[in-house]
């Protein structure tokens, strides 16, 4: 795995392992349900994703919304490719809510609807949080395959 992949604490973080992408739950929740989309291969620029990656991207993003709409119902969902930090490609995937979400007795706030998403802003979760919220998503993103 990349740096990148490996900055957003996988293989703990780890929902789903596609061919030439991973799904990690993303460690500090701008909005509930945000994750990472990262390219395993190590490389920089979009532009150097392949063929065979861009054609699984399209699967991806679909079993991303699929899951997370079910889950979570958001009202928009907006995939964010920064990359000035962590160099690698990767997407930050922020569903968006027009109300704030409650999940697990905890609040969770969208500071930037109907704007850009604040992700200076995340709703903090302790590790049995994390993991029962990663837990809850890999097993929606198991039940795709069945």
């Amino acid at each position: 795995m990349n740096e990148t992949i490996i900055t957003f604490n996988y293989p703990h973080s780890l929902i789903k392992k596609y061919n030439k992408w991973v799904v990690l739950l993303r460690p500090k929740q701008v909005t509930l349900g945000s994750l990472i989309l990262a390219y395993i291969p190590d490389v920089e620029n979009l532009s150097e994703v392949s063929d065979d990656g861009f054609l699984e991207f399209g699967s991806i993003v679909k079993d991303i919304e699929k899951v997370l709409k079910e889950l979570f119902q958001y009202d928009k969902i907006n995939y964010l490719a920064l990359m000035m930090v962590d160099k690698n490609v990767h997407l930050h995937i922020i569903p968006r809510y027009a109300a704030s979400q409650t999940y697990l007795y905890k609040s969770y706030e969208d500071k930037g609807w109907p704007g850009i998403p604040d992700l200076s802003y995340s709703t903090f979760l302790n590790e049995e949080e994390q993991r029962l919220l990663l837990e809850k998503i890999k097993y929606n993103f198991d039940l795709l395959n069945l």
